[in-house]
């Protein structure tokens, strides 16, 4: 059972799509979703008939990033230890859609925010419709970006961009991604 996750695998066309669910949260990032996420991509891996694997947000937004108010990231004596959820959840994550066996499509509606960008950039395509937006949110919490992106953000556009969209967070509308060569495509909504 999928609570925070639509997984729909379809082997007859080869497609697999896995759609992040908390719309109502802009499909932030848990704990438990993180838990969903390897569980499918596990899927996905070993079920040959599965030929891409196409991921997308439910509602109005592709993902917002952490969801700060997560139990992992509660506030302890020091705060939350974010290099541990870094380490247990996001570097997992990427390193599984980099090791999969069949390429990886984002498929971005609305916001793709913080992890959620980088979560997108590390998908080997990424389409977004062009209402949708990117945005490196890290500097406004204090931190650099994670979850891959200080690897694909200088890949994908340069380091001066890249610089750029880390330490001002300026939202990146998706027209502009694509002209930068940040993702493949903007199509129509």
């Amino acid at each position: 059972a999928w609570t925070h996750l639509r997984v729909n695998m379809y082997p007859d066309g080869g497609i697999a799509r896995l759609t992040l669910n908390r719309p109502d949260k802009l499909n932030s990032f848990t704990g438990a979703m993180h838990a969903e996420l390897r569980a499918a991509l596990a899927i996905v891996q070993a079920d040959k008939t599965i030929r891409v694997l196409v991921i997308t947000g439910a509602g109005r937004g592709f993902c917002a990033g952490q969801d700060l108010a997560d139990p992992d990231m509660a506030m302890g004596e020091r705060g939350p230890d974010i290099g541990n959820v870094v380490e247990q959840n996001y570097k997992p994550l990427v390193l599984a859609l980099q090791s999969l066996r069949v390429p990886t499509i984002a498929q971005v509606n609305g916001i793709a925010a913080g992890a959620g960008a980088s979560l997108a950039l590390a998908c080997d395509l990424v389409i977004a419709a062009k209402s949708a937006s990117f945005l490196q949110a890290f500097s406004k919490i204090g931190l650099i970006p994670d979850t891959g992106g200080t690897w694909f953000l200088p890949q994908r556009v340069g380091m001066a961009r890249a610089l750029g969209l880390a330490m001002l967070a300026d939202k990146l509308p998706a027209e502009k991604a694509e002209a930068w060569g940040l993702i493949w495509q903007a199509v129509d909504d």
